[in-house]
């Protein structure tokens, strides 16, 4: 895969939690890498974002949803999936429609940029970096299975990022996530 097009470390630490074949929600998927990450894992995939442009490529491969998530309606309320995908984005209000989209026993893996990053690099604006523990605060409800919040190089960086499962009711005792 292209370098450019690579997934970010965090989402292919995480991706075996999306079972083969599941549904995938890569929210502001911009030019895609997450979204043909996860269709060539064999996933169903859905990307949204406002760039029409950007996701024309992805037609062929994907569910794309044009839409402007932060001024118009979320497109996918009512529907869940089993793993819902989030990386260099921010918008608050849309949180808790995110971690609704995230199915029984489905995945939410989830980076972006935090406090801090301003004295590095952009984004610098406080309104798009998570304040310490934002996203442990968001996934309230979901089973954290890993969550980093701190300093990254190459490039310079700070992140706050999880990987956190919705628990179901299962019959057959708790489910197994390998980390």
């Amino acid at each position: 895969m292209h370098a450019g097009l690579a997934p970010s470390a965090w989402v292919g630490r995480w991706a075996h939690l999306a079972p083969a074949g599941g549904s995938v929600l890569d929210v502001a998927c911009g030019s895609g890498r997450h979204v043909r990450f996860f269709a060539e894992r064999g996933c169903r995939v859905t990307g949204v974002d406002r760039d029409a442009r950007a996701l024309a490529p992805l037609a062929g491969m994907a569910e794309t949803v044009v839409a402007d998530i932060e001024n118009g309606p979320w497109p996918f309320a009512g529907r869940h999936f089993d793993a819902v995908i989030v990386t260099h984005y921010l918008w608050r209000p849309l949180l808790p429609a995110i971690v609704d989209a995230v199915g029984p026993e489905g995945v939410l893996i989830y980076e972006t940029f935090a406090l801090g990053n301003e004295s590095v690099g952009r984004p610098y604006n406080p309104d798009f970096l998570l304040r310490p523990g934002e996203l442990l605060q968001a996934a309230d409800g979901l089973r954290v299975l890993a969550y980093e919040d701190g300093f990254l190089a190459d490039p310079d960086r700070f992140v706050q990022r999880i990987a956190a499962v919705r628990q179901g009711a299962r019959s057959h005792g708790p489910r197994r996530y390998p980390l």
